[in-house]
């Protein structure tokens, strides 16, 4: 029952710690921002290119293993 009547003041002491941690966080400028997303959509296109190559090449050997062994 202890645990029941602690419930509320528990949970206002929670969200005090939360709103006064929030107020610590120092959010990224539109320019960061920005600059972050470019080099994340750039990285994810050259290994996507980097994983197409591999799929390229290693298609027609292992292809070719299979007919290798009779498969």
């Amino acid at each position: 029952m202890a645990a029941i009547t602690q419930w509320w003041p528990n949970t206002r002491t929670f969200v005090r710690e939360v709103t006064a941690e929030a107020k610590k966080v120092t959010w990224p400028d539109r320019k960061t921002v920005v600059g972050t997303t470019i080099v994340v959509i750039v990285a994810t296109f050259i290994i996507g290119f980097y994983l197409y190559a591999c799929d390229v090449v290693l298609v027609p050997a292992v292809n070719w293993v299979y007919k290798l062994f009779g498969a």
